[in-house]
């Protein structure tokens, strides 16, 4: 297969369903690209990147789009492009393409809850559409709002009363909003009612960029495009799942931050449940967008309560240090969290979240474990079982491991893997960053790798009450070395599910 098979067609931003061909009526009308928050980290080391990098592809052609930063600070255009400049350079980005690119951004400054500064924005959006020659009604606006979650309210209302779109001749206006959405069920809900009063449903973009991994689109394909895994993928063959985020450093000076969520706000309730859906869900009716949503929340409203006696909590030694973390902080910064479906396809199979910083290695992977094999004529289970494992970052992979016999006379076995490794077997083919897949839907109008607000509903009310717990002090976290695996606890929980760790077998990613 050539590697063009593998990029996003070019210079093509409109709505097409995935996978089939079925292309809708190309929009016409100019495109403006609003980013709230843009002096902030996000934006400059993601949205703008992103943005850079699909322009470079050919999918923001500079006949069409243009670019607004909105923020406080007041700066002038030089200003923030100066800022955004030094993401943007790399070996594969020519300086000529990067300074096109910046003269497509305009700065406006303004306070994210006053009318002055989202008429003005309004303003500077007109003049370009105008100069774009765009009919009234057929431009684009796209608003991403790279900011903390107590603005969206405010940001949301300025935004419909000022800066809408008329969207009668097939233009529109749609708001992207980055996580996390709320805290917990009711701060999610009160959120998405104070949203969907200004916005349908259709103009809410909920990124988790869990969605935009290359691995972790691959799944339904795995799923259900191989007719081996079909009859396999069910609890009479698979014993236990994991599904594990790991960071080698701690919060790295976002200590006020993160203490104010934790790792199961920040990773588990939203990245790694993502990954549960797409792991677990049935085979939906088509690739429709809504059709795959459908399947993720009915595997949500499956998951059982999860109990006490099935969560670890650790908090690595040193962190408290960090002045921004009061000193008698509860806030996890490891958990291991079994969830466990109340369904035909999956009843009584443990599925193991586990995330945590400050460990003894970075990886984030799905582990799909299989049961033994009845009647082990070979006397192998000990060197382990069958596993099916994706790699989703780094060295994105996925592997099969399985037992074989060890070359030479003797008739031994040991443990070796079936392996699709990315960098070797797609030579010279970029994958793209999650924001850049992410937001280039957001452009064609496909929600399918964002969160629905029943979906976000349903995942809040799985850790709310857990959540709950963690904060009134009910439940505490193990202090873990920095370095370390986390605390020994969480092994023995795996093991008590029933996973069965391999010993003497280390996947090794192949080299070019």
């Amino acid at each position: 297969m050539g590697s063009g098979e593998w990029c996003l067609q070019k210079r093509d931003t409109r709505r097409t369903d995935s996978f089939s061909g079925n292309e809708s009526v190309p929009e016409t009308g100019s495109l403006s690209i609003i980013v709230l928050g843009a002096s902030g980290d996000l934006a400059k080391k993601k949205t703008f990147p992103a943005l850079f990098n699909l322009y470079r592809q050919g999918f923001l052609p500079p006949d069409e789009v243009h670019i607004f930063g909105y923020a406080r600070t007041k700066i002038s255009d030089d200003d923030l492009r100066n800022r955004i400049r030094g993401y943007l350079i790399n070996d594969a980005s020519p300086l000529e393409d990067v300074s096109k690119f910046l003269q497509l951004i305009k700065y406006v400054s303004g306070s994210y809850d006053a009318a002055e500064g989202f008429q003005l924005l309004d303003k500077e959006i007109e003049k370009h559409e105008i100069s774009k020659s765009s009919r009234e009604g057929s431009s684009r606006r796209l608003f991403y709002l790279a900011l903390p979650p107590s603005v969206y309210p405010s940001v949301c209302r300025m935004i419909r009363k000022y800066c809408m779109n008329k969207s009668d001749l097939g233009g529109w206006t749609r708001i992207v909003v980055e996580k996390p959405f709320g805290k917990d069920l009711d701060s999610a809900e009160q959120l998405s009612s104070q949203i969907g009063e200004l916005f349908d449903e259709p103009q809410i973009y909920r990124i988790d960029h869990y969605l935009g991994k290359e691995l972790v689109q691959n799944l339904l394909v795995l799923r259900f495009a191989n007719r081996f895994f079909l009859p396999l993928w069910n609890r009479d063959n698979i014993d236990n799942v994991q599904i594990v985020f790991r960071e080698d450093f701690g919060t790295e000076g976002r200590g006020g931050y993160f203490d104010e969520y934790g790792i199961i706000r920040d990773i588990i309730q939203n990245h790694l449940l993502q990954v549960l859906c797409l792991v677990a869900m049935e085979k939906p009716v088509s690739l429709k967008p809504e059709h795959i949503r459908d399947e993720k929340v009915k595997v949500l409203q499956s998951v059982l309560p999860i109990k006490d006696e099935e969560v670890v909590l650790g908090q690595y030694e040193g962190y408290r240090d960090d002045p921004t973390v009061p000193d008698h902080s509860n806030t996890p910064t490891f958990a291991t969290v079994i969830l466990r479906i109340h369904n035909e396809r999956w009843e009584g199979v443990p599925f193991i979240l586990k995330a945590g910083k400050a460990l003894n290695s970075r990886k984030a992977e799905i582990r799909v474990q299989f049961k033994d094999v009845p009647g082990d004529i070979f006397k192998c289970q000990k060197q382990g079982r069958n596993e099916f494992v994706i790699r989703l970052q780094p060295s994105e992979a996925m592997y099969m491991k399985l037992t074989v016999k060890q070359p030479g006379l003797e008739m031994s076995t040991v443990q070796s893997e079936l392996d699709l490794s990315y960098r070797q077997r797609y030579q010279g083919v970029t994958i793209p960053e999650a924001y850049e897949r992410l937001i280039l839907d957001t452009i064609r109008g496909d929600q399918q790798h964002f969160v629905r607000r029943d979906e976000l509903k349903a995942a809040w009310e799985i850790f709310t009450p857990l959540l709950h717990r963690i904060d009134n002090g009910e439940m505490k976290p193990i202090p873990y070395q920095t370095g370390s695996r986390g605390p020994a606890e969480a092994d023995e929980l795996s093991a008590k599910a029933g996973y069965v760790q391999t010993h003497g077998y280390i996947w090794i990613p192949p080299t070019l």
